[in-house]
């Protein structure tokens, strides 16, 4: 009754007035589904058996929710979606254009085969403890990092996912894990302080946090705002997120302490959200900053990725191996945020989403080496090849694909990278590409001959065969990484179309602000 007495003009400058098309619900499905899937599991907890039987085809479903939201981005352009019908920027908004689209879907790929997974490498103990609902979660708070369109929310996501993260870091109180648990809780916690600051400062100077706002307001106040400052301090923050150069060392000191599963989830999507974000804030909100800090970003992207390299190729243990492959692909990735440019920022997002899917694979793929070799110490890991050849073949394609060798698709984000660099004239970033990339390469082939090839000194090992619940996500995982390889311009062409629309976010804004931008 209330709303009669209001003038229409003013509903019309508050409110969503015109009836929401049902394709704008996707954009807040992936988050609202993870987090009613596990809450529902909170409630049947004492059923570890009934958990597994829900958690695994709700990540089923969340696939093919992402997938229809990819193709409604493809086909309207970027799509906003405010709580409460309120006008942004007076309504919190989520708003998904590409870029967070294929990340969202990227996320409910891995999200499902690590489900999978779960189901053979999680005991009932574990399961009981809550493993399933802190898994989804954690994946819900990814899909909400990936899809909001408010600067304080990606931070809200950001503590979401950090807190369900914990809860899997720790699930099974082993001594080593609380160890790992220590370095992974502090530096990401003053990383988000450092983030939460960053938001302070700028809610001070812009008087918002909605990111359209931010980012048509932001070129209109020059030299009056702290535009360096909030530059770096944003920097500063995601680069602890993302485990870039000098704040990597908590990665491969905590990757290797969890379940399997866990650290090939971890690997795979919690160092990606640190890389969005930073792409999302330097390209898309302050790109006067990103290009003053290029050199900066630049350097810290080669310190991150041949101190990676060479952390892998020094490792004995399979897991700690990984873990310094993630954070070379990570330096790589800041490659093309410090190029810039529709080039190199589509490389970046291509690389991101390849690491995705391969990191978690290699991942699952060391679990299962250490299974059936009973170590993961390339030191006894010995004549997995002749144990199943099937398992052989994973390892194999999926060590090309991390090292960027063709036909998988390491290979296609790192040859648009270096094109990039040596177009730009980066020389040095190119180089230290393929640097890295031999190295990783080394490191790669160094595994796969110790682990596979060599066979024991007791001479002949019995076959041993693989379950399902091995097979099938490692079969998804490579399938998809020897599919992008072979076939990668849809992919490629989605990059690019990304990579333009953060550089000039126009449709993101019309999105946002349909009828102009709302002033309070």
């Amino acid at each position: 009754m209330a709303s009669n007495s209001i003038p229409l003009e003013a509903l019309e400058k508050s409110f969503v007035l015109a009836p929401m098309p049902a394709s704008h619900w996707l954009v807040i499905a992936p988050p609202v589904w993870c987090l009613l899937i596990g809450a529902i599991l909170i409630m049947v907890r004492k059923r570890p058996g009934l958990q597994s039987w829900l958690a695994v085809p709700a990540l089923g479903a969340l696939v093919l929710i992402d997938a229809a939201l990819l193709v409604a981005v493809t086909r309207e352009g970027p799509i906003t979606m405010v709580m409460g019908r309120w006008l942004p920027p007076f309504g919190i908004a989520f708003t998904v254009d590409l870029t967070g689209a294929l990340f969202n879907l990227a996320t409910g790929i891995a999200a499902f085969a690590a489900g999978i997974s779960a189901l053979g490498d999680i005991d009932r103990t574990r399961r009981a403890y809550g493993f399933f609902p802190f898994l989804l979660m954690m994946v819900g708070g990814v899909s909400g990092a990936f899809l909001t369109g408010d600067i304080f929310n990606l931070y809200v996501w950001f503590e979401v996912l950090l807190i369900s993260s914990f809860g899997l870091l720790i699930l099974g109180s082993e001594r080593e894990q609380l160890d790992g648990a220590t370095k992974y809780a502090i530096l990401n916690l003053i990383g988000t302080t450092l983030f939460l600051i960053a938001v302070g400062i700028l809610y001070a100077v812009f008087g918002t946090l909605n990111m359209a706002d931010i980012a048509l307001r932001a070129p209109t106040l020059g030299q009056a705002a702290p535009m360096m400052t909030l530059g770096l301090v944003f920097i500063a923050a995601f680069s602890m997120k993302a485990a870039a150069f000098p704040v990597n060392f908590w990665l491969p000191a905590s990757y290797h302490t969890p379940r399997i599963v866990v650290a090939g989830l971890f690997a795979g999507l919690l160092t990606k959200v640190g890389v969005y974000a930073l792409i999302r804030v330097m390209v898309m909100l302050f790109p006067g900053a990103g290009s003053a800090y290029s050199t900066l970003i630049g350097v810290v992207a080669v310190l991150t990725m041949l101190t990676g390299a060479l952390g892998a190729l020094a490792q004995a243990d399979l897991r700690r191996m990984l873990g310094y492959m993630v954070i070379s692909g990570i330096g790589i990735m800041l490659t093309g945020v410090s190029l810039g440019g529709q080039t190199a920022i589509s490389g970046a997002i291509f690389y991101a989403l390849h690491s995705m899917i391969v990191m978690l694979a290699l991942y699952l793929l060391a679990g299962v080496a250490g299974r059936m070799g009973g170590s993961f110490s390339l030191h006894e890991l010995s004549g997995l090849y002749a144990r199943s050849q099937l398992l052989a073949a994973f390892a194999l394609a999926l060590f090309l694909s991390v090292s960027g060798l063709p036909p998988f698709s390491g290979f296609w984000p790192k040859a648009v990278l270096v094109k990039a660099a040596f177009d730009f004239g980066a020389w040095w970033q190119g180089a230290a590409i393929l640097v890295s990339g031999l190295l990783t390469t080394i490191a790669a082939t160094r595994a796969f001959a110790l682990g596979w090839w060599r066979m024991p000194a007791a001479g002949a090992v019995a076959p041993m065969r693989m379950p399902a619940t091995e097979i099938l996500p490692l079969a998804i995982l490579t399938f998809v990484s020897v599919g992008i390889g072979l076939y990668p311009e849809p992919l490629l062409a989605l990059a690019q179309t990304a990579a333009a629309g953060l550089l000039d976010p126009t449709a993101y804004l019309h999105s946002v602000f349909p009828q102009g931008v709302a002033t309070p």
